[in-house]
C-alpha cells in the first residue's frame, strides 16, 4: 500500500491541517504572534478595525483548525477552507500587496495546502468515512 494512502498519512495530513489554522488563527492573528496579518487586516478594514477583526478572524481560523482535528465532515470543511483561504488571497493581493511577503509565493503555498485538504476530504469520503486499509 502506497504511503500516501495509509490510514497514518491521512491522520497526520488531517492533524497537519487542523495545526495550521489553529497556529495561523491562536498564534498570528489572536495573540497578535505576526503583526503583519493585523496591518494587512488593516489595510483592508481599516485601522480603527484592524484589532478586533483580527482578533475575529483568528478565532474563525481557529475554529476551522478545531472542525479539521475532529475529522467531521470532511466535504463541508474543505470547501470551507478553500473559501477561506481564496477569500482572503484575493483580499490581501487586491489591498494590501505591499505588505505580502511573497504574493506569488502564498498563492503556491496555499495551492499547496488546499491540495492537501481535498485529498484528505476525497480521501476519507471514498472511503465511507472509515480509516480503516484504503
Amino acid at each position: 500500500m502506497p504511503l500516501f494512502r495509509s490510514n497514518a498519512f491521512h491522520i497526520l495530513a488531517q492533524i497537519g491541517i487542523g495545526c495550521v489554522w489553529i497556529f495561523h488563527g491562536l498564534y498570528s492573528k489572536m495573540l497578535d504572534g505576526i503583526p503583519r496579518h493585523r496591518l494587512i487586516v488593516g489595510k483592508i478594514l481599516g485601522k480603527k478595525r484592524a484589532q478586533s477583526a483580527t482578533r475575529i478572524i483568528g478565532l474563525l481560523e481557529f475554529l476551522l483548525g478545531v472542525w479539521a482535528f475532529t475529522g467531521w465532515q470532511p466535504l463541508w470543511c474543505a470547501p470551507t477552507q478553500t473559501t477561506a483561504i481564496v477569500a482572503m488571497n484575493l483580499l490581501e493581493i487586491l489591498f494590501a500587496r505591499e505588505l505580502l511577503i511573497s504574493a506569488v509565493g502564498m498563492l503556491i503555498l496555499n495551492l499547496g495546502f488546499l491540495s492537501l485538504v481535498w485529498w484528505w476530504a476525497t480521501s476519507f469520503a471514498e472511503n465511507g468515512g472509515v480509516l480503516t486499509g484504503y
